[in-house]
């Protein structure tokens, strides 16, 4: 029986073991995640294991949920202690479940704690975690060095003043924090609060938006503001109907019912981001910028909880729609023009890696020798467990090349969630050490020493111009 989580963890032959050596201290960069920016500059002190642990993962949420824990002490006003009882409860069990391993990397990565967490244990962890908290070795900043993490890229709102990177930049944080350009209220024609959001976009780029034409200037001026201020990475969430070619004049009559928030159909909505999103696309491929495509969510189920919670409180699940036929045509659209900009594509339904795998090798051709120009991205949010990592390696593998990944993510809200990257180094680690010891591969450690710190983090410094 093998021991549990100790250092081998994962690493079931004596090739993943060496290059798991190679792999784990490169540096991380960790290209899309929703932490707060303000914190990191305010350095951040957390009162308690609960706070960072449970405050805004709505992972651990929808388990909680999941294990008949009461909605009082997973996003109500229970006591933080008892909070962390019921998750302590909760992690006991989470066989086979990602947020097991997570969970139990973090203790020990950040804490040094390698007992188990249950009910019974709690108590000691609690008590532990928390006089390590208290310290100033465990402010947020902290935190991220411990990981040594080197670049993260947060998700930011166009309209965004980016106060806090630019105060983070000023501090000389030894750590790059950097903005992601996320038009997503910009795109959701369909949604609530369009108009007014169109008009605080319109106030922050200094000019008035009645146009797509206009709407498009805006946005290209705040993309400017971004780059100036480090961002090297879009990101958008395509769900449903995505694309459907239009024209400027029909875009436009659809963008004025928008303001006019008159109903629109499916196809309308579709004939308006499938526009704006080719034309940002081609922004992107002139600045610089990747362009991430997060796809096939279906968000906030619970009607319920939506009206009593909000948004991205763990109700949201994987869509299943046939969308090849729609992508294929707006990555087409791009690169027509030569104006693909390097892209990554995400599917949140795992029954879709393998088409994007192939997809993303169908526009990998450019003549600026960009290696993975369009590239299958890591295993995205229900996809980023250990069958969903292996998975993502072979088809990447299957359809293109694996040595062209940029690796992990951790798509997170929590300063803790960074052992995700070892995770990651681990299964890849295996797997490549698994095909050489099957002799289907050479022995070659060297060359695949290299190979893994490249995946690790050098391609991502490359790819993104860091």
């Amino acid at each position: 029986m093998m021991a549990f989580m100790d250092k081998d963890f994962l690493l079931t032959n004596d090739t993943a073991k060496a290059l798991f050596e190679e792999a784990k201290d490169v540096p991380i960069i960790d290209y899309h995640n929703h932490l707060s920016p303000k914190e990191i500059y305010e350095d951040r002190c957390f009162d308690n294991i609960a706070q960072v642990w449970l405050g805004g993962d709505h992972y651990k949420w929808r388990a909680m949920r999941a294990n008949g824990i009461s909605e009082k002490l997973i996003t109500g006003d229970g006591a933080p202690f008892d909070k962390f009882v019921a998750w302590a409860d909760t992690v006991q069990n989470l066989i086979g479940n990602p947020l097991y391993h997570w969970t139990h990397l973090e203790l020990q990565r950040y804490f040094g704690i390698t007992t188990p967490l249950n009910p019974d244990t709690a108590k000691d962890i609690w008590d532990k975690c928390n006089a390590l908290l208290k310290t100033k070795e465990y402010s947020v900043r902290n935190l991220l060095r411990m990981q040594n993490v080197s670049v993260l890229c947060t998700t930011d709102d166009p309209a965004d003043s980016l106060e806090w990177h630019r105060k983070i930049a000023e501090d000389g944080f030894d750590i790059k924090v950097l903005p992601s350009f996320r038009p997503e209220k910009a795109m959701g024609i369909e949604k609530d609060g369009f108009a007014t959001y169109i008009e605080k976009l319109g106030g922050v780029a200094g000019l008035q938006i009645t146009d797509v034409s206009s709407l498009l200037k805006a946005l290209s001026i705040r993309l400017k503001f971004f780059t100036d201020n480090g961002c090297r990475v879009s990101d958008h969430s395509l769900e449903g109907l995505f694309y459907v070619k239009a024209t400027e004049a029909e875009v436009n009559k659809i963008f004025k019912k928008g303001l006019a928030a008159a109903p629109l159909t499916e196809e309308e909505i579709a004939k308006f981001k499938g526009y704006i999103l080719t034309e940002l696309g081609r922004k992107y491929s002139k600045a610089g910028i990747v362009m991430q495509l997060h796809i096939g969510a279906i968000r906030n189920n619970s009607k319920r909880f939506y009206e009593l919670l909000g948004a991205d409180t763990g109700f949201d699940a994987m869509a299943d729609f046939a969308y090849a036929p729609q992508l294929a045509a707006v990555l087409s659209e791009m690169d027509l023009t030569d104006e693909l900009p390097k892209t990554i594509l995400y599917c949140l339904n795992p029954k879709d890696t393998e088409m994007l795998a192939v997809m993303a090798s169908t526009f990998c051709s450019n003549e600026q020798g960009i290696k993975g120009k369009v590239q299958l991205g890591a295993a995205w949010w229900f996809c980023d467990h250990k069958n969903g990592m292996e998975r993502q390696i072979e088809a990447m593998s299957d359809a293109g090349l694996i040595s062209t990944s940029v690796g992990m993510l951790t798509d997170s809200r929590s300063f803790l969630s960074f052992p995700r990257h070892e995770l990651y180094r681990r299964i890849l680690c295996n797997k490549i050490g698994t095909w050489v010891e099957a002799g289907e591969y050479p022995a070659d450690l060297s060359y695949l020493r290299t190979l893994v710190k490249r995946i690790c983090g050098g391609n991502a410094v490359e790819y993104f111009s860091l």
